[in-house]
């Protein structure tokens, strides 16, 4: 099961260098099930692997002259400051056992699953969904931007995801960005709100198993390397649909497992 573990890895880093997003909604299912982490755990290895990835990404959309700074700033900045409070402060605040109903009892890791795996269904039908990225030539609403920026912290602080589906389409409409620049300029967002968030972690005393994360993280980086490379050749965007149909069979899969086994 490791084995397969490690191979799924791969596949984190080659969705987020080919269509900027999907690598968190990976991320957590494959370090729970296939590598046994509980999920409270799971959303702190995931902000380091994630963040990791999207950082080496993004150093390469950089290169190809596809990152927008100013835009991942307003972005970013609102984002992080959710983070912080929802990982910081909200988060550890969270009962081990929310309720019972019977002999039924509902924990904070139930609630993690079912949570990501709705925001996995929900991923998978923007994926699925046929969308414009054509963007007009119209000044940027940095605003809205950033307003975005903070909803998506609360994601990503609450579940370890990085929220690239939800950061491509803030991008491109409300910072009207070509589809290769919001894929790249996701990259840094991400980046930077995974990384301040496993520090976060980090300085509340979570327990990390790094020469596990490291294993997990080099075979993330691996496939970035290789998305990044067909991201030149291939359009992400015809690849999202295909990508989108696995992670709702997925998001499925775990509403299943959760609630009937």
């Amino acid at each position: 099961m490791e084995y397969l573990g490690y191979f799924a890895s791969i596949i984190i880093g080659i969705s987020l260098g080919l269509i900027g997003s999907g690598g968190s909604i990976l991320t957590i299912p494959i370090l729970v099930y296939l590598f046994k982490v509980n999920p409270e755990q799971a959303t702190s290895y995931s902000l380091f692997i994630v963040g990791l990835t999207a950082m080496s990404g993004s150093y390469n959309h950089y290169k190809m002259g596809n990152l927008k700074l100013k835009s991942a700033l307003y972005f970013a900045v609102p984002s992080v400051i959710s983070i912080l409070i929802i990982r910081e402060v909200i988060f550890p605040e969270i009962a081990t056992t929310l309720f019972s109903i019977a002999s039924y009892k509902v924990s904070k890791d139930f609630l993690i699953m079912i949570v990501f795996s709705v925001l996995m269904i929900a991923a998978a039908f923007s994926m699925i969904r046929k969308t414009n990225t054509e963007t007009k030539t119209t000044e940027t609403n940095y605003l809205q931007l950033s307003i975005i920026g903070f909803a998506v912290g609360i994601v990503t602080g609450f579940l370890g995801a990085g929220g690239g589906f939800l950061i491509i389409p803030a991008l491109l409409f409300f910072a009207n960005l070509p589809m290769k620049q919001a894929v790249g300029t996701s990259l840094l967002i991400i980046a930077i709100n995974s990384t301040i968030g496993f520090a976060g972690d980090l300085y509340i005393g979570t327990p990390i198993n790094y020469p596990f994360l490291l294993g997990i993280s080099a075979m993330a980086l691996l496939g970035m390397l290789i998305g990044s490379h067909f991201s030149k050749k291939i359009d992400g965007a015809r690849l999202k649909p295909i990508f989108g149909w696995f992670v709702l069979l997925m998001g499925f899969y775990i509403i299943t497992k959760e609630v009937l086994f």
